[in-house]
């Protein structure tokens, strides 16, 4: 891969930069829509190929990372059309540090592969924009960017979104 690429009028975009500062959290975003890691990664690599091939269609260097974050996230729902869905995993990262006791890692899993669950059976927009927004932290706008919807259109998902979580979370006790 080329590491500077022109975006437009003598601006650059250096790829490699790019790619160390958002690969990983471009990863593990596809990884909240499409359970295969492998899939996950290649996705990232195609936005990444795509952005390098397409760079002279960016108007704003800034952009880029907006750019990355909306092809990943189209090409999961790409994979996820394309799926059988009686072949999907829940598969759930680890996000605990230090050693655990077994029975703890089995219960954190469990919850882990509810809630993911749960986030997997939204809509795809709040389902993207709930990942962008709780887990990536970025701001309302910068999800707007990402995916090409107004900022009023992100708070209406976020709220939607949230709303149906809590209510698949919710405890049957």
């Amino acid at each position: 891969m080329m590491a500077i690429v022109e975006v437009t009028d003598g601006v650059e975009v250096d790829l490699a930069s790019l790619h160390r500062a958002h690969y990983r959290d471009l990863v593990t975003l596809a990884s909240f829509m499409v359970d295969d890691v492998g899939r996950c990664e290649e996705l990232v690599q195609d936005a990444f190929a795509n952005l390098a091939g397409r760079s002279r269609s960016l108007r704003d260097p800034q952009s880029a990372a907006a750019y990355l974050r909306s092809a990943v996230l189209n090409g999961a729902r790409s994979a996820l059309r394309r799926r059988d869905p009686r072949s999907r995993l829940l598969i759930a990262g680890s996000t605990g540090s230090g050693v655990e006791r077994p029975d703890e890692v089995a219960e954190r899993h469990d919850e882990e592969a509810v809630v993911l669950a749960a986030l997997r059976s939204l809509p795809h927009q709040q389902q993207a924009v709930l990942v962008l927004r709780y887990w990536l932290s970025l701001t309302e706008a910068e999800i707007a960017a990402s995916l090409g919807i107004r900022v009023g259109t992100v708070k209406t998902h976020a709220r939607r979104g949230l709303a149906a979580l809590a209510v698949r979370l919710e405890d049957p006790r």
